[in-house]
């Protein structure tokens, strides 16, 4: 197996930023760039800088998904995260991130609290740029179903009261037939009965609930819906995306977790602008994935490590920004988000099992800042 790459210890007192872009190219995926715009769209994912709006570079607020704080209060959590200099957060309101701190029927029953509640935020120069409420409400449990459903639906009018724009979650996944009880991840279609699988997804569970959940959002003025390209769920990919976009409308976007395109083999250069130019990007997860070549070329790529025990024999795992891929390669990456208009933040989720909680954090907000100083021409 290849080595689990050497961690770099980022401080304020590390090695400036030409220094640090060396010393963090750590272990660089080989990922081969695929024709990733669909016929649905007519158009191929190539893009030349001339395709891109001229214009000075914006500065994108850096922020964090606050899941990665389950044992911390509210204000435990502010404290920290404005000591860090984070300048904007992703608020969890239910389903898989949880609601530590954003208990969303209280806040809904209210104003007072919700006022409370924001003005932390405020008093910090903190923005709450986005809601967001990962679930399943295709589930082929109805029960389960309809839970994260109604959750959706109150993460709307909680993103209606407080001004917030774009609500970030999965696709879903119903089951493969009308009587089953587990979600059927399908995605190849062949033999036939996959295909009918499929088919029968799409027509019957998956456009039917986000056209009426789109519909929703947009009479409660929220007309961002940010889909994270997420293994599991029907749409996983930019193509999958791009075809639900297609039939439900132009409230269906990207959350861009690269993590997950990574290992698919995309390019992130080419999909940001692909996504760009089709009006779809409302999102970024900033989050890594290192992948053990050795592995790769031993087992292919659909070998996943979630922890430290399974990475002897993994594929590839999460890791923090700039631990998986260069800093050179996260600088192109924030480059392209400035190049091609990004207008949300770059939100760090982190799932690195080596570097858990606060500390991949930490270590991923100093690339970030250091290759957006880089970009941008500040040096202090």
């Amino acid at each position: 197996m290849e080595s689990t790459p050497n961690l770099i210890h980022a401080g304020p007192k590390s090695p400036g930023r030409r220094k640090f872009l060396t010393a963090t190219s750590l272990v660089a995926a080989a990922a081969a760039t695929p024709n990733i715009a669909s016929a649905l769209v007519n158009q191929t994912s190539s893009s030349s800088d001339a395709d891109l709006p001229a214009g000075p570079a914006r500065k994108i607020p850096i922020g964090v998904f606050d899941a990665v704080f389950p044992d911390l209060s509210l204000d435990q959590m502010i404290d920290k995260i404005s000591g860090w200099g984070i300048e904007a957060v992703e608020i969890g309101t239910g389903c898989y991130p949880g609601d530590k701190h954003c208990q969303v029927t209280e806040l809904l029953s209210s104003p007072a609290k919700l006022q409370a509640w924001k003005k932390k935020f405020d008093d910090r120069n903190i923005l709450v740029a986005t809601l967001s409420c990962h679930g399943n409400p295709i589930h082929p449990d109805p029960k389960r179903a309809e839970r994260d459903a109604a959750i959706f639906r109150n993460t709307v009018l909680l993103a209606e009261r407080l001004g917030v724009g774009v609500i970030v979650g999965f696709s879903g996944c119903p089951g493969g037939a009308p009587n089953e009880t587990m979600p059927n991840w399908a995605t190849y279609r062949w033999p036939p009965e996959y295909a009918q699988i499929l088919d029968w997804q799409w027509k019957e569970k998956v456009i039917p609930y986000w056209k009426q959940a789109a519909k929703f959002a947009r009479n409660h003025g929220v007309h961002k819906l940010a889909l994270e390209m997420h293994p599991g769920f029907v749409v996983y990919n930019p193509m999958t995306l791009l075809k639900l976009r297609e039939a439900v409308g132009e409230a269906i976007g990207a959350n861009c977790d690269l993590s997950h395109l990574f290992w698919q083999g995309c390019d992130p250069l080419e999909v940001i602008r692909m996504l760009a130019k089709q009006g779809a990007l409302f999102h970024a997860h900033m989050k890594d994935t290192v992948m053990f070549k050795d592995n790769v070329a031993k087992y292919g790529v659909l070998n996943f490590a979630f922890d430290t025990k399974g990475l002897a024999q993994a594929s590839e795992t999460f890791r923090a920004v700039g631990y998986g891929h260069s800093a050179s390669t996260w600088k192109d990456i924030v480059r392209t988000y400035m190049e091609v208009g990004y207008q949300g933040i770059l939100s760090i989720e982190n799932e690195d099992p080596i570097l858990p909680g606060e500390v991949g954090v930490q270590r991923a907000l100093y690339v970030l800042k250091n290759v957006r100083n880089e970009i941008l021409g500040i040096t202090t």
